[in-house]
């Protein structure tokens, strides 16, 4: 009789615990970061805020998941500084970032915004 309660209450324990660690894990809270977005050669993308450069892509390292995703910038107020549509522009953009290695861990979405407007913004250094 008291062999099969015995394993529910281990099942229950288990099923509690598991429970446990689920609920304490980090929810990273999605942000908006405006500032100089940067796409100097392929596959390097930067975006620069007041909080410095974050890294949405390097070259043979890391994408940011959802960056494939990224609308096309280099029509309108985009600035040229390589060949082909390189270059750099104002944006913001809907992220979660890991901010002790200044990546950004996931890209939900971007949005282009006149070069007027983060020329304008005293805590952005110029590109």
């Amino acid at each position: 009789m008291f062999g099969p309660f015995r394993h529910r209450h281990a099942n229950l324990a288990i099923l509690g615990g598991v429970l446990l660690v689920i609920a304490s894990a980090p929810v990273q809270a999605k942000e908006m970061r405006c500032g100089w977005l940067h796409n100097p050669t392929p596959a390097n993308w930067y975006l620069e805020d007041r909080d410095g450069r974050w890294v949405l892509g390097e070259q043979g390292r890391y994408q940011a998941p959802g960056l494939l995703g990224m609308p096309d910038f280099t029509q309108g107020e985009w600035v040229k500084t390589n060949t082909g549509s390189y270059g750099y522009g104002c944006a913001c953009a809907t992220v979660n970032t890991n901010r002790t290695g200044m990546t950004v861990t996931r890209l939900f979405s971007a949005k282009q915004k006149p070069l007027a407007d983060c020329r304008a913004d005293k805590s952005l250094a110029a590109p």
